[in-house]
């Protein structure tokens, strides 16, 4: 068994409450206690309390989530009268559980009492129908975002996020990210080092930042629409080549103007942009695996170290050198 070096923590235990109800995600709920569950493994020894307790809260005793796997929870007046952070599951369960009044109540209640109010993927639905995100950025599972827009237009929902933090209010994307959102919690509770430990552990090779998209460019791009999946595919094997509006639409078999018109029509962006993301996302994977910043922006077609630092700085906001930094595997 692999030997882990062992923290200290710096507060008392902190209690994690994890709300889930029938077809919830059973993943959205047991990713982020396995995170806290982990972390107190790294305190083992070094500590007379753990780091966390964590216990999964409901209306009734026993949920089935949508896998067909059974938890036993606590009820919710069974639920602790003093918690630091709730977090509530997501899964297709969730538009019932909006109509469930106790189950609504309890986070709206919950929230104005805790230091962290939280949602996993569609979770965001609950907090939202408690009036938690009104005003607020938010972010849930890409899928059901027009969904989400539709039912509460007064969020300012945010459709690439893997998290998102407004104030004490934490939401998350779909399913896995549930796990990126409960690692930077235990960065910002007891560092950095323990939540990289952890991520270690649980073999998640990149802690990923709330500013990174739940998915890849060229899906991104076709998720709408896929006539343009095979230019998408041709365009991130041919990263190095002058990608000019010219070049694609001869490429994609159009005239320039047309292929200008129909290319954002289907997906939202102008061919220069698609070109940009496409070139920032394998910018990220190279750094991330330890290229230098001049043979990543020569490889992507960036022409210079600069225009690559700049769109950097644009798009995720920190430098190609500062996302190394934190990022590199």
């Amino acid at each position: 068994m692999p030997i882990f070096p062992r923290f200290v923590p710096n507060i008392m235990t902190r209690r994690i409450e994890i709300l889930v109800f029938p077809d919830a995600q059973l993943l959205d709920a047991t990713g982020p206690a396995q995170v806290f569950a982990s972390a107190n493994e790294f305190s083992r020894g070094a500590a007379k309390e753990p780091l966390y307790e964590i216990a999964l809260v409901a209306e009734e005793v026993e949920v089935t989530c949508n896998s067909g796997i059974t938890l036993r929870c606590r009820s919710l007046a069974e639920s602790a009268v003093a918690i630091d952070t709730a977090i509530v599951a997501g899964g297709r369960g969730v538009n019932i559980a909006c109509t469930r009044p106790a189950l609504v109540e309890w986070v709206r209640n919950r929230a104005g009492h805790v230091r962290r109010m939280a949602s996993v993927c569609s979770g965001a639905f609950l907090l939202a129908e408690a009036g938690l995100l009104d005003g607020r950025r938010a972010v849930t599972h890409w899928h059901r975002c027009d969904e989400f827009t539709g039912r509460y237009p007064q969020v300012r929902l945010e459709r690439d996020p893997i998290f998102l933090r407004d104030g004490s209010i934490w939401t998350s994307a779909g399913v896995t990210a549930g796990i990126d959102l409960a690692l930077a919690m235990v960065e910002e509770d007891h560092g950095r080092a323990l939540a990289l430990a952890v991520a270690r552990e649980l073999v998640v090779f990149l802690k990923r930042s709330g500013g990174q998209s739940q998915y890849s460019a060229p899906l991104k791009l076709q998720a709408a629409d896929d006539r343009f999946s095979d230019l998408h595919a041709w365009i991130s094997a041919n990263l190095v080549q002058p990608l000019t509006l010219e070049t694609l639409a001869d490429k994609a078999g159009m005239s320039r103007r047309s292929f200008a018109r129909h290319y954002r029509q289907r997906t939202g962006r102008t061919p220069a942009e698609a070109v940009e993301v496409i070139r920032l996302e394998r910018a990220q994977g190279l750094l991330e695996t330890g290229a230098s910043v001049s043979s990543a922006a020569r490889k992507c077609g960036f022409g210079s170290p600069e225009t690559m630092r700049r769109v950097f700085l644009r798009r995720l906001g920190v430098g190609p050198k500062d996302w190394q930094e934190r990022f590199r595997s």
